[in-house]
């Protein structure tokens, strides 16, 4: 099996006829080793927040959630930045809906927009790159989260959340789910996983005991912790990891400081 092929099948996507949001029952977990199966791959986001809590309304507000079964976090009002494994390429596509605002995916007051164009990573080919970006047919009126343009807060402790599973091979949550887990460094996290790409991905979670990580149908979704002035940075996005929450396996998030200048580009490109 390639080294591509072992990706697919660990990213933390979850099955789109599972994605009814209505029937949705999310929390966060980490990401799991069940195979995508959608169109090439990558239409069946994964990973929820596995040993997390529910979070509280308004505390995470520009947390999205994707109707193909991922994440992803308001970049502007009408942009949402999730992963490349998370969509089938790049151009016009109003198949997504994104559904923001509330904690509760059956809360009335939830905002939802469709998409109208998606940019994926170029170059992605499963290994590395694991980002895109969704633009909107209109603003979800939310704060948005900014991202680290360096990468001066990829360490020390991360916030995780989503609507994934709370267990591996679990069912995705309805309410949104929050974790913490502590950076792990790439000499400690290639010895996991040999094929991380140390200048493109940032692992976390605990080595020793395991517990708490992003699992199915956190693919996408934000990793984030607060900067100098005390609000929130993105650092990660939520990618691919050996089951979820196992000890000696955390889980991998695309390093978001290393594209930070190609994802503002590519926003710029889209009216961001």
């Amino acid at each position: 099996m390639s080294a591509q092929d072992t990706r697919k099948h660990l990213k933390r996507v979850t099955a789109v006829g599972a994605v009814a949001l209505a029937a949705f029952s999310l929390s966060p977990s980490v990401a799991s080793a069940i195979p995508d199966d959608g169109p090439g791959g990558h239409r069946d986001p994964g990973a929820t927040v596995v040993g997390g809590t529910k979070a509280g309304q308004g505390e995470f507000p520009f947390m999205v959630r994707l109707s193909m079964g991922c994440g992803g976090s308001l970049l502007t009002k009408d942009i949402v930045l999730t992963a490349a494994h998370c969509v089938d390429g790049s151009g016009p596509d109003t198949s997504i809906t994104a559904t923001g605002g509330v904690v509760d995916l059956e809360d009335p007051a939830a905002k939802t927009a469709k998409s109208t164009e998606v940019v994926q990573a170029p170059g992605y080919d499963g290994t590395g790159k694991d980002w895109a970006l969704i633009k909107l047919n209109k603003p979800i009126d939310q704060p948005t989260l900014p991202i680290a343009e360096d990468a001066s807060y990829n360490k020390g402790e991360f916030t995780i959340a989503g609507w994934g599973a709370d267990q591996e091979g679990g069912r995705q949550q309805r309410y949104l789910l929050k974790a913490q887990v502590p950076f792990v460094d790439d000499a400690t996290c290639k010895t996991a996983y040999s094929n991380l790409v140390a200048d493109e991905e940032l692992c976390a979670g605990k080595m020793d005991t395991g517990g708490v990580d992003t699992c199915q149908g956190d693919s996408g979704g934000p990793m984030f912790r607060k900067d100098d002035a005390g609000e929130f940075v993105q650092v990660g996005i939520v990618s691919w990891g050996d089951g979820c929450a196992r000890p000696g396996k955390p889980g991998v998030y695309t390093e978001v400081s290393t594209f930070a200048k190609d994802i503002q580009a590519a926003a710029g490109k889209l009216g961001g």
